[in-house]
């Protein structure tokens, strides 16, 4: 990779380790001659345990995480025929997120390194959905541009390697993912809402109703409108019963709003590549008009597989694998901290970490 010097070095598997909201997760990568091989991943959900709340409890969320993390950790070393004395190192999703969530995940990691006396990082969860595009690919040319669209950031970046992320672009209220899930809610389409609204506006005609797109400048993004817009026409008698033009014309206006500031970023800093993670990533047209917008430009598009966009260890562990190969190394003392850093970048706390 050419932003950081990693090669020749001795294959090295990384455990990581995910439980920043709903998901308890564990995975194996290893890393050799800067690529990263995903060996395995074990990921238990939760949501049938929200799903009456439609929206996650923290405090259901970490009791569940106790209950599902050490059979996660053993499940992901058998699948991948790996015992606990080959791990080189520990990773663990440590900011942002749900602080007990957080904490227990964290803690897991530090007590697994230190009974094996392996290195211990910490990840950032917004970096490692940009990593995520990386996970058994062949190597990106850098600099590139960097989109993550999840339920709790939507943020733009400017990339210089794989592990260094300055802020170019931000939500001023809702994420995109959080827009999506809400927009299911008023559809009544149940929870989690995202995946359900994009299957429905496949079906929809997105030009059939008319819906407003915010533009801001700086490449900011802003969803709060687009969302009450949508709670509005959902209740006019003219649209009774039609569910999926609305899906569909609400996913149209939030793609496009993406993909424009995403176009303004790869024109402005003529980078050859683009990642792209997060949970909106898996969003099917989002995928493919990421794909036009990058190929019009002549850009790398490495927009996470569809296994990697939603919460999960493999993408901590591809991150913290670059870490450690990098010789970095956290101490015990880390903490867990319910904001991102580097989705915060040089504009201060926001009401939201993205």
């Amino acid at each position: 990779m050419n932003g950081d010097t990693l090669t020749h070095m001795p294959p090295q598997i990384i455990l990581g380790i995910e439980s920043s909201c709903d998901e308890t997760s564990a995975a194996l990568v290893s890393i050799e001659n800067d690529q990263l091989r995903v060996l395995s991943c074990r990921t238990a959900g939760q949501d049938d345990l929200h799903a009456e709340y439609r929206g996650v409890v923290p405090e259901i969320a970490s009791r569940a995480h106790l209950d599902r993390i050490i059979p996660v950790i053993r499940g992901a070393c058998a699948d991948a025929g790996i015992s606990t004395k080959e791990i080189n190192g520990v990773a663990a999703g440590h900011r942002p997120g749900l602080i007990g969530s957080l904490l227990v995940g964290t803690s897991t990691a530090k007590a697994f390194a230190w009974s094996l006396d392996i290195p211990f990082v910490g990840v950032d969860h917004v970096m490692a959905h940009l990593v995520a595009g990386l996970l058994d690919q062949v190597a990106l040319e850098w600099p590139a541009i960097g989109l993550v669209a999840s339920g709790g950031h939507t943020s733009l970046f400017l990339m210089r390697s794989p592990l260094e992320a300055q802020l170019i672009g931000s939500t001023i209220d809702d994420a995109a993912g959080e827009a999506f899930d809400k927009a299911a809610s008023i559809l009544e389409l149940g929870y989690p809402g995202g995946a359900k609204l994009d299957a429905l506006a496949e079906t929809g005609d997105a030009a059939a109703i008319a819906l407003p797109m915010t533009r801001l400048d700086k490449g900011d993004f802003s969803f709060s409108g687009i969302k009450t817009a949508l709670a509005l026409a959902a209740r006019d008698p003219q649209y009774a019963g039609k569910s999926a033009d609305l899906a569909a014309s609400f996913r149209k206006v939030v793609v496009a709003q993406i993909i424009r500031n995403l176009s303004l970023a790869l024109d402005e800093h003529a980078t050859p590549s683009c990642l792209i993670g997060g949970g909106v990533g898996a969003n099917s047209l989002l995928r493919r008009e990421a794909a036009i917008t990058c190929g019009q430009r002549s850009v790398i598009l490495r927009i996470a597989d569809l296994r990697w966009c939603t919460d999960n260890a493999a993408m901590i562990a591809g991150a913290g694998a670059l870490r450690i190969a990098r010789g970095e190394c956290d101490g015990w003392d880390l903490a867990a901290h319910p904001l991102s850093e580097i989705a915060r970048g040089d504009r201060g706390a926001r009401r939201r970490s993205s």
